[in-house]
């Protein structure tokens, strides 16, 4: 079986980089490859002398990605995210207020005309300058200003009605 290890320890550098084609990510990579020489290792029994062990090594490099992805697709169903877990006991009404007004802001918005919500969003949402925004909306500073003024005063009347 020397030449099982020889051949393996040569692929490793190979077997990495495709790891890291299939997570895209240079830690789960060493993880994969990891898992993935272990695996091999176990079941150095299964390989046939003769065979490619590279195709073998991918093949079984890949099938543990999927196990991986669908782990992680499982826990993601049932887990909930370490931040859920800061904010057991606290009030969510702040929280859920806040999203409910955005809820509304968001409602009036589609409700204004187009040149009033393209300003409103890259001068209050995006947060450009005057100058910035009006060269975006290719108009003058002049226009720009009025038509915030108007898209300010018309949000507040829609939300207010709401």
């Amino acid at each position: 079986m020397e030449g099982f290890e020889d051949g393996l320890i040569a692929l490793l550098p190979r077997l990495r980089r495709f790891a890291h084609g299939l997570s895209g990510n240079a830690a789960d990579a060493d993880d994969l490859a990891q898992i993935a020489v272990e695996r091999a290792l176990r079941a150095r029994s299964q390989w046939q002398p003769g065979a490619r062990l590279d195709s073998w090594l991918y093949r079984i490099t890949r099938n543990v990605w999927i196990d991986t992805a669908r782990a992680r697709g499982r826990q993601a169903k049932v887990m909930l995210p370490a931040e859920a877990g800061e904010q057991v006991g606290e009030d969510p009404r702040p929280g859920l207020e806040a999203k409910l007004d955005l809820a509304a802001i968001m409602r009036a918005m589609t409700r204004l005309p187009d040149e009033q919500r393209e300003v409103i969003a890259l001068v209050l949402i995006e947060g450009l300058g005057y100058r910035e925004a009006a060269a975006v909306l290719d108009i003058p500073v002049g226009t720009l200003s009025s038509r915030l003024v108007r898209g300010r005063n018309a949000l507040l009347a829609l939300i207010g009605e709401g």
